[in-house]
């Protein structure tokens, strides 16, 4: 049940809050109780084989934690880190692992090809973030309820934002009320602008982008203007699918009472990498650098071990993306990019901003091809057709397709983000039509095409 689907727009979704609404007239208490519900539900529709998997890794971390309060001991919570690592890595990385034992001669091992449950990659993270800050005195030990609430939430389950327990928690120990009319009004709009920036530019960039990446998976490789449509086509496609998803999940949770951290803002403006990854997926950003970067040593043992540290944090980042090669290239590409401009900064060097910003979203749409490509040889073949080195010369440039790619391009770069859009629109009738009609064309969108799934979801 997909958030840009009629069931969920025209179903689930005033179901759910009509109910909530009577919860919270009638018995304030059963808040809590009556959202983990529809969070189960929710997540229920995509797969209900993986409701059990969902509800023991909560039940089980909460246990723990329970125990780890009692007693005090630190290695319970390092225990229940590496269960949930392990938990990720059984269904996300058997088979890559088992991939990396087939290099050793004579040695075959089996292919397990588990199905890989909704969303485990962001509730992993939840756990570990929750167990971590339990174990520093960040956060309190939350009830079964809240805790229940606190992973599985239904607008960030599936992908995100990444959350943290002292953001969330508070939130719901507060009296339950119905959201104040404001409140209620920016929700509806970051739902409505995120679902038009998924169905009017990010699906339709990617039915110019998939059949690019489909053919190159043959062994082809693709004309000059192929390669350019795939590589820009792609760049703006993730942008728009994935922070219009943002924007729907943070726009849900208001009209449900709950503000759940930003994750984008305006990452293609970014003048250096670094200015980038304050900008994109802004969450996990900071999970990286407070969960992986800092233990590493951080910026406290000087620039070799800073750069290292950066390295090593940006290719398990890009590991926890996905089980290959290509994903872990991605991230350790990312981690050189950043350990080169930390080494630039501490030389005193500068940059102008219209360089850094052209430096910073060429590279950035270079890497994006290893993030997309199934594998290293189709790859390849993007950036040789890149080069132009493909047998078909130039090719035949789609004007449909650069005239879209220009709008996504003022719009990711010159417009004003979903996030701040919602807080500028005045209260006035004039914005609430616009809204209006907005949703209304993608309603009949939606009932009009096949809902394409959420990029960040497969993760």
């Amino acid at each position: 049940m997909l958030f840009n689907s009629l069931v969920f727009l025209l179903l689930f979704l005033p179901a759910a809050w009509a109910g909530y609404a009577a919860v919270v007239r009638t018995l304030p208490r059963g808040r809590t109780a009556y959202l983990v519900l529809v969070s189960f539900v929710f997540y229920a529709s995509f797969d209900l084989r993986f409701v059990p998997v969902l509800a023991a890794s909560i039940l089980l971390n909460w246990l723990l934690a329970a125990v780890f309060v009692r007693s005090g001991r630190g290695p319970l919570i390092t225990i229940g880190i590496a269960a949930n690592l392990l938990l990720l890595g059984i269904f996300k990385y058997l088979d890559f692992f088992g991939g990396l034992l087939a290099l050793i001669p004579g040695v075959t091992p089996p292919r397990y090809d588990l199905a890989l449950p909704l969303g485990i990659s962001f509730f992993t993270f939840q756990h570990v973030m929750y167990l971590s800050d339990l174990r520093s005195g960040r956060t309190r030990h939350a009830g079964l309820l809240d805790y229940a609430l606190y992973v599985a939430f239904f607008p960030r389950v599936i992908a995100g934002p990444l959350v943290r327990p002292a953001d969330l928690l508070p939130q719901l120990a507060e009296r339950a009320a119905l959201p104040a009319a404001e409140t209620v009004a920016r929700g509806l709009a970051l739902l409505v602008l995120g679902l038009a920036k998924k169905v009017f530019v990010g699906d339709p960039l990617g039915a110019f982008v998939d059949p690019i990446y489909a053919r190159v998976a043959t062994g082809a490789i693709p004309t000059i203007a192929e390669a350019w449509q795939a590589t820009l086509g792609y760049t703006f496609q993730l942008y728009f699918d994935f922070s219009g998803y943002t924007d729907m999940a943070l726009g849900l949770a208001l009209l449900f009472g709950i503000v759940l951290p930003q994750n984008f803002d305006a990452p293609y403006r970014a003048v250096s990498i670094q200015d980038f990854w304050r900008r994109w997926h802004i969450t996990l950003s900071l999970f990286l650098r407070d969960y992986l970067y800092i233990p590493f040593g951080g910026n406290r043992h000087g620039v070799p071990r800073q750069v290292l540290a950066l390295f090593a944090t940006m290719a398990l980042g890009g590991l926890w993306h996905g089980a290959g090669w290509t994903f872990v290239a991605w991230g350790a590409l990312h981690g050189i990019a950043l350990g080169t401009h930390l080494i630039w900064r501490k030389a005193g060097r500068a940059m102008p901003d219209a360089l850094g910003w052209a430096c910073t979203f060429a590279f950035v749409s270079l890497a994006w091809v290893l993030f997309r490509a199934p594998d290293f040889a189709a790859a390849t073949a993007i950036y040789a057709g890149l080069a132009g080195l493909s047998a078909g010369g130039l090719g035949q440039p789609s004007s449909d397709f650069w005239q879209l790619a220009a709008i996504a391009a003022a719009l990711a770069t010159l417009g004003p983000t979903a996030w701040s859009l919602s807080r500028k629109l005045p209260p006035l009738r004039w914005a609430a039509a616009a809204l209006g009609l907005v949703l209304v064309a993608v309603l009949l969108k939606v009932g009009d095409d096949a809902n394409a799934d959420f990029i960040y979801a497969q993760f």
